[in-house]
């Protein structure tokens, strides 16, 4: 009995020898220098800051959790299957803590006013914070499936597509919301519908493969996603021709040209409303090239066992 246990032990510690273990510790160290060297100067205030405290923190507890599951070899009785959730977990890990690498240096390092030590401790978290990203990045293509192997869906590519669709749909929100730049026309509000709508439908494939509840669906699961992926082609299209021909028509109130107004004002990471405009369009024509490449993923996708 001894000599069983002490070979699960061994076994379940190898984990962290491994290629995706070493990677996940890695990332781990790095997110928790990032956040401690901007929390031991006070370097971050703002919705903006908080947003990349908040990215790095849980990216490094989640991270724990992953890795004290797999050492105590716990994945069988996680409520989560285990073949989708580390994956899906890593891949939004690449997306938040990107944006944190990205945000974080445009909003404070410009901003020398607190001394040439606080900018320091801020150039030194923003490589930390990059290499962090670069350690999910490895962790994501480590894990991810292989032609023709059998693994969870989430693990295969148009499983990672899911992800950056939700995640790209989310920044949109934030730009659209504040102020809410949707209420000229019927038009535009429709071009919000498609964001909700299309979100939610990703956020619920995402749920159902890692709960494991791809089954509860009346129909074959791979039914769902082409239709789901053709549907959601057609009404991006439609919104990345809606949204700026009634946001940049002068026939609607809008303009093709920046106002003097955002030129003004150069505070560092500001966006004014037509910033935020282009944004939501570059953004929504990204989307739809990430949604019609999902759509010829799984059309194709005949091997995968969720």
């Amino acid at each position: 009995m001894s000599v069983q246990r002490r070979k699960i032990v061994a076994g379940n510690t190898s984990v962290l020898k491994s290629s995706v273990g070493i990677v996940r510790i890695l990332a781990v160290i790095f997110a928790c220098v990032t956040f401690s060297l901007v929390a031991h100067k006070g370097g971050w205030n703002s919705r903006a800051g908080d947003m990349c405290m908040f990215s790095w923190c849980f990216c490094f507890a989640v991270t724990i959790v992953i890795l004290l599951v797999e050492v105590a070899g716990l994945q069988s009785r996680m409520p989560v299957s285990w073949k989708n959730f580390p994956i899906t977990f890593a891949m939004f890990a690449v997306l938040m803590c990107l944006s944190a690498s990205v945000i974080y240096p445009l909003y404070f390092l410009e901003d020398r006013s607190h001394g040439s030590e606080m900018h320091t401790y801020q150039v030194v978290a923003t490589v930390f914070s990059c290499l962090t990203t670069l350690a999910y990045i490895v962790e994501v293509s480590l894990t991810r499936a292989r032609p023709g192997e059998v693994t969870g869906y989430m693990a295969t590519v148009p499983g990672i597509l899911k992800v950056i669709e939700s995640y790209i749909a989310c920044v949109i929100f934030v730009f659209i919301s504040d102020p809410p730049l949707y209420e000229k026309h019927v038009a535009l509000k429709w071009c919000l519908s498609v964001y909700c709508i299309c979100f939610i439908l990703s956020v619920v494939v995402i749920i159902l493969c890692v709960g494991e509840c791809t089954g509860w669906l009346p129909f074959t699961f791979e039914k769902f996603l082409n239709a789901y992926a053709l549907l959601a082609v057609l009404m991006y299209a439609s919104a990345v021709i809606i949204w700026p021909i009634f946001q940049f028509d002068s026939k609607y109130g809008g303009t093709t040209q920046r106002p003097g107004n955002c030129r003004q004002y150069s505070s560092p990471g500001y966006l004014c409303i037509w910033d935020k405009l282009v944004a939501i369009a570059v953004l929504s024509a990204t989307n739809l090239i990430v949604y019609i490449i999902d759509l010829v993923y799984s059309a194709r996708l005949i091997f995968i066992t969720v």
